[in-house]
Order: structure tokens, then C-alpha cells, then sequence
């Protein structure tokens, strides 16, 4: 909506005194789900590219958005700080909890840097290149690991 949101605003334009990455994974009974594009970029626009859409533009940027359906999170901010993956989920609208992600229930197992996260998935941080996945229900998927591009 543009609105804030956990206290992260939504400006006309993105914030790089704080830019990071980090990569979100999310598999339901073993299958892949796509992270959306557009996730944090209200009114976005797309621009067809030879990798799929890019959203290029919007009526504002929130902090934590996604500009491709890659699963990497961009984190743009005007202050340097932690943000959580339950600060993005609050962002894109989706509940994240023990049992839930987005309209998907289960068991969920939480994956940061290839190890079992032990905690509440919304307080897992998104730090720079962090590599994080989301199973739910079984079987529980081999880790990914991703190669960030050049430049993120």
C-alpha cells in the first residue's frame, strides 16, 4: 500500500546507504515455490529481460523488496541494522510462522546458510548473501546454495 510497515517506509526512490542480498528458497512437500517479483514495490513495472521480468520502477520501494521472481531479497536501506525474514513476509503480506508459510501449512523447517535454524523463522536475519530455505511438510529438500550475481 505503501504504507510503513514493522517501521520500514516506502520512498520513491531506493536507499543505498545500507545494500545488501540475500536469497530466500521455498519448497512445499518437497516441490519448489517462486518467490515472487514485485514483492515491496507497489505499482511496480516490469521490463521484460532475456533472464524473465525485472521490476524496474514502482510508486515507492519499501527497504526489503524483490525486483525478479529469483528468490533474492534486496535490501536497500537509509540505516544500517539487521532486518528479519518476518519483517519481509510482513512486507509482501504472509503470515511466516513454526507452521505456516504464506497460505501453506505444515510442518516448517528452516534452513540458514545450509543449517537447521532453531528459533522462530520470523527472526531469521537477513544479512548479506544469506542463504536462506523454507520446507514445508516432507520431504525436507537438500540445501541450495546459490551464486549470487556479479555486483550483488
Amino acid at each position: 500500500t505503501g504504507k510503513p510497515v514493522d517501521g520500514i517506509s516506502c520512498q520513491t526512490s531506493e536507499q543505498t546507504i545500507f545494500h545488501i542480498h540475500a536469497h530466500l528458497t521455498i519448497f512445499v512437500n518437497g516441490t519448489p515455490r517462486q518467490v515472487p517479483a514485485a514483492i515491496g514495490i507497489p505499482g511496480a513495472q516490469g521490463q521484460n529481460t532475456p533472464q524473465g521480468t525485472f521490476i524496474g520502477s514502482g510508486t515507492c520501494f519499501y527497504w526489503l523488496h524483490t525486483h525478479a521472481a529469483d528468490g533474492i531479497i534486496h535490501i536497500e536501506s537509509p540505516v544500517q541494522r539487521t532486518y528479519t525474514l518476518g519483517e519481509f513476509f510482513n512486507e509482501w503480506g504472509q503470515p511466516l510462522r513454526a507452521h505456516q508459510v504464506g497460505p501453506v501449512t505444515g510442518t516448517v523447517t528452516a534452513l540458514y546458510n545450509g543449517q537447521v535454524y532453531r528459533g522462530n523463522p520470523q527472526d531469521i536475519p537477513l544479512n548479506a548473501h544469506a542463504q536462506i530455505q523454507l520446507d514445508v511438510g516432507k520431504p525436507l529438500v537438500t540445501p541450495e546454495h546459490i551464486t549470487f550475481p556479479n555486483g550483488l
